[in-house]
């Protein structure tokens, strides 16, 4: 196609006349800005300084031959008014990414600072000539070959809109799919809400400051989450757009963008407000536009409100005193304070009051410039700011002593704001909440002194000589500035960003918890007996095969009397069923429970069985033993019953298992309760999609629970997956996917990495059906998907596909077969020592970089496809991670002493240590200063997980403090 996509003509189109659209208030300003949704703001290409690098850039683009002479100008145009500082490039040798990043970078929506520009036109050209050798390679591909979009070739060719699209939707479904409103990607058309979501600071720029993460990095994962992309695909299938940051690493990146756009919307929101009430002036509307934070917006739109009876400035304005104000700074020689007085007039009657209303004004200008709270903030980051708590008045004389002695440590508690940690923030804020503390911002007086000199020597220095009395006045609007309005604004900054940052490592704290639990190695093979302790209503006993299916069900009274009569019991449904394997839930008689098991087996009661037993946590499982989910999958089961399944599942499949139940609910965080729940349930939501996503799923024996937290999906999808299963039989291959009501290209290209097929029962079904399953066609080949608008038929190609069975992508099956037949390798040999053999044979020898250039894609795309490629089938990456804790003996708290060496398992990790549980009914505590760097074991550092819950661990007894029933451990080294 000689044209270019329709998107690109509009887009050189709209161009011409974005400099007229610009508002005058946003000429004069020196900060880039961004709109808030839309995120594509207007060019302001017409500064001078900035148009020869892009003109010189622009001419050492190379324009494929075939495009006609009106799209060369068109590209080039679109290359010039759209150039922006995110497009630097990846690596510098990963060209087919730096293609994407030149080619796509408008999608992002940011503007270049000169300096990167100028710093990044050499390195383009060079990477432009090397995309100019390569063209041939790319023409006769029939994919592009990287896991990453090539978006040159589609505008050289043209692509199908028949294709299924991988890499991105079609371009007319790019306006209803990538943004929820069903807004276009772009404002091209001279859109209002483009000016009025635009801000005086550059998102990217914003983005990379507050996480630390490259500009380019920022920029394409603001394009990738426009697209809907998800983390589990980002992290696994985009490494090379995002410097191969981690889930982690992602997650934080996506809340600070939603918090710049929830700021930027509020301020929009803000704006339109004061605008039809008549309040907004170019003052207010720069002063709004320059906020970063709900803090600063607060702080400046507060005395506009609904409601606000006025501000003393805002009184003083009425009464006719801002000329007086503005002379007193401007040509102070006229003034005459005397002519304002107004005997009749309340605020005007004498001449205090006119002093002290041009005061307020005075006060009110200053705490509302740019500047001035630019310098005072500079200021106290240069001096010793700390935070201070206090015993509350009212609770020690009427608090709950058990509530006060919680808070002893911070009963006379000082710490400087850049040391204090985040636990103890927030133990300080619950001691605040709950009236039993008192707590405040120190800023010494030095920083106050200076400032003041520094407002009336500098900043506000008069044009003009002031007389003494003037002198005093303004001397006073400066420390009355300073006393009731920046400094409480101040002081509020501060505890805001302590809050923050502390809620927000809680949160991360409870993610990294709660997948280091659901990546517990499952127990396969065997038949468990759950138990989940009770004093009065009995112990109930759920026995359940190694394929999860539930045996046999009881209640056993252990405690009431009556424990050898149920001894019996026990032991003949353990020899019936063949199990040797308890898992106790650790919940109320636990520790009695464990105690009972212990002397039993110590006895060898159970013999010839061998049994073990674990303790395991029961949180959650009464919440889900009465939820729907449970009574749709055990109907005829008894609640109380349930949750004994569950325990015992826990072991089994943890994160088959413990999906079922609210992330919150399970328990391994630190002050959930204290934070934003909706934080944290974005945050650990996405965790789990991230688990189930990365270990997979057999989209043929999976549960619908299961499935819709795999990436891509949700409720209604997963409903209609095993809905289709239910009518048309076993899924064959990924392929099929597709005719699944309601998963379109995008859900598609989400989820279909992530979902895995079991090769030998798909050859048993298929062979049953006397298909042909020998040979296979690949269906990832432009042109076999259906039309756009509709799913393909249901004849389509039902033939086994041997590379469903691995992480690879349905977007490189392309690159993998040819790197088969590169290495001389067969696709039915995936997963066996003759195909390791094979690859580890041409990396040897050509190197990672050298086979990635030869096949013509990216290096972290090859790893993935060996990845695939080499693990054994049915591999599971929590086979890395740790077992529970098996044991056939029971310590008591009192038999601990100092130096006693133990092994263990840890149950929580937070930031001021980790808690063992070491098999005496209370975890001990390794404080973080006892946790090193070489005491931690190499594989946990490369997968950086830290010590988290599920690991064994061995430590040595420190302190045993029996009253307080506390016991304080070193970490020796990980089991």
């Amino acid at each position: 196609m000689s044209s270019l996509p329709r998107r690109v003509k509009s887009e050189a189109k709209s161009l011409t006349s974005e400099d007229d659209e610009l508002p005058s208030f946003l000429n004069s300003s020196s900060e880039s800005e961004e709109e808030e949704e839309e995120w594509e703001p207007k060019s302001k290409i017409a500064k001078g300084p900035r148009l020869p690098p892009l003109k010189n850039e622009a001419k050492t683009r190379k324009v494929p031959a075939q495009r006609s002479a009106v799209a060369r100008k068109r590209v080039k145009k679109v290359a010039i008014k759209e150039e922006m500082d995110v497009s630097l490039p990846i690596a510098p040798a990963e060209d087919n990414t730096m293609q994407l990043l030149k080619l796509k970078e408008d999608d992002v929506g940011t503007k270049p600072k000169s300096s990167n520009q100028n710093r990044e036109v050499p390195r383009k050209k060079k990477i432009n000539a090397f995309q100019g050798k390569n063209v041939k390679n790319l023409e006769s591909d029939e994919k592009p070959s990287t896991s990453v979009p090539v978006v040159g070739s589609q505008v050289k060719q043209g692509k199908s809109e028949e294709d299924f699209a991988f890499d991105e939707p079609p371009f007319k479904k790019i306006k209803s799919t990538t943004c929820p409103e069903g807004k276009p990607v772009k404002n091209l058309g001279g859109n209002k809400i483009k000016e009025e979501f635009e801000m005086n600071w550059d998102i990217v720029q914003a983005l990379s400051e507050i996480t630390n993460v490259e500009t380019w990095v920022c920029a394409n994962l603001i394009r990738l989450f426009q697209e809907e992309n998800t983390i589990p695909f980002i992290a696994r299938y985009r490494k090379e757009l995002i410097n191969n940051l981690e889930a982690d690493a992602l997650r934080e990146v996506q809340q600070a963008l939603e918090e710049l756009r929830t700021v930027a919307k509020k301020t929009h929101t803000m704006i339109q407000k004061l605008k039809k009430e008549g309040k907004l002036s170019g003052c207010l509307l720069t002063a709004l536009l320059n906020c970063r934070t709900l803090e600063e917006l607060d702080h400046v739109s507060a005395p506009y409100k609904t409601g606000s009876k006025g501000t003393k400035a805002q009184r003083a304005k009425q009464l006719g005193l801002e000329p007086a104000a503005l002379s007193l700074l401007q040509n102070p020689m006229e003034l005459n304070l005397f002519s304002y007085i107004r005997p009749t007039t309340k605020g005007l009657s004498n001449i205090k009051e006119v002093e002290a209303g041009v005061q307020h004004i005075l006060a009110d200008i200053f705490a509302k410039d740019k500047d001035t709270l630019d310098f005072i903030r500079k200021l106290c980051q240069q001096r010793y700011i700390c935070i201070q708590s206090a015993l509350a008045k009212v609770s020690s004389k009427s608090g709950n002593e058990k509530d006060i002695d919680k808070f002893q440590l911070y009963h006379e508690f000082s710490c400087n704001i850049k040391n204090i940690q985040h636990h103890q923030i927030l133990a300080i804020n619950r001691g605040e909440n709950l009236k039993i503390l008192t707590v405040k911002v120190n800023i010494p007086d030095a920083v106050k002194n200076e400032f003041c000199w520094w407002c009336v020597n500098e900043r506000w220095r008069p044009k003009q000589f002031l007389n003494q009395e003037l002198m005093r006045i303004l001397r006073n609007s400066v420390e009355d500035a300073y006393k009731r309005l920046i400094y409480p604004l101040l002081c509020r900054e501060f505890r805001s960003k302590l809050t923050s940052d502390a809620e927000k490592e809680s949160v991360m704290m409870f993610g990294r918890n709660l997948r280091q639990l659901l990546l517990t190695s499952p127990v396969r093979g065997r038949t468990l007996m759950g138990v989940d302790p009770g004093y009065k209503h009995g112990c109930k006993l759920a026995i359940i095969s190694p394929t999860s299916q539930i045996l046999h069900t009881d209640v056993v009274y252990l405690h009431s009397g009556q424990g050898f009569r149920e001894a019996e019991k026990i032991k003949r449904l353990l020899l019936q069923y063949n199990c040797s394997t308890v898992v106790i839930g650790n919940g109320t008689a636990c520790r009695e429970t464990e105690a009972y098991f212990a002397d039993l087996i110590m006895k060898k009661y159970f013999a010839p069985l061998d049994v073990v037993y674990c303790i395991v946590s029961e949180s959650g499982a009464s919440i889900y033993s009465v939820s729907p989910e449970a009574s749709k999958e055990m109907p005829d089961l008894d609640p109380n019953l349930r949750s004994a399944v569950s325990i015992a599942r826990r072991v089994q499949d943890p994160l088959a298992e413990l999906v079922k139940i609210e992330p919150k609910h399970i328990g391994v965080g630190m002050y959930q309760h204290d934070v934003s729940q909706t934080l944290l349930k974005a945050t650990l939501d996405s965790v789990v999609e991230e688990c189930v996503s990365f270990v997979g799923v057999d989209i043929n024996i999976c549960s619908e629970i299961l499935l819709r937290h795999i990436a891509g999906l949700n409720a209604n999808r997963a409903k209609n997956i095993i809905e289709w299963r239910e009518k048309n039989g076993p899924f064959i291959n990924r392929e099929q996917l597709k005719e699944v009501k309601g998963l379109g290209p995008k859900s598609f290209q989400q989820c279909a990495g992530f979902i895995r097929f079991n090769q030998e029962y798909i050859k048993n079904f298929c062979s049953n059906k006397k298909t042909e399953p020998g040979s296979y066609a690949l269906l990832t080949k432009v042109g076999v998907q259906g039309k756009k608008k509709s799913k393909p038929t249901p004849c389509a190609s039902r033939q086994p596909n041997p590379l469903d069975q691995t992480c690879i992508h349905p977007e490189s099956y392309n690159i993998a077969m040819r790197f088969l037949s590169f290495i001389g390798g067969n696709a039915n040999d995936i997963g066996k020592s003759d195909m390791q053999q094979k690859v580890n044979a041409v990396i040897q020898k050509e190197g990672l970089e050298g086979t990635a250039k030869r096949l013509n894609t990216t290096v972290h795309t090859l790893q993935l496809i060996i990845d695939g490629l080499t693990q054994p089938e049915g591999f599971d990456i929590r086979t890395d991670f740790d077992k529970p804790d098996f044991k056939r003996s029971i310590v008591c708290f009192e038999d601990l002493s100092v130096g006693t060496v133990l092994t263990g398992k840890v149950e929580n990790a937070t930031p001021f240590g980790v808690f063992v549980d070491v098999g005496v009914g209370k975890a001990g505590l390794i404080p973080v200063r006892n946790i090193t760097e070489a005491k931690l074991s190499k594989v946990k550092k490369r997968r950086s997980l830290g010590l988290g819950p599920g690991e064994r661990v061995e430590v040595k007894v420190l302190n045993v403090d029996i009253p307080r029933l506390r016991i304080t451990l070193d970490l020796i080294r990980v089991l």
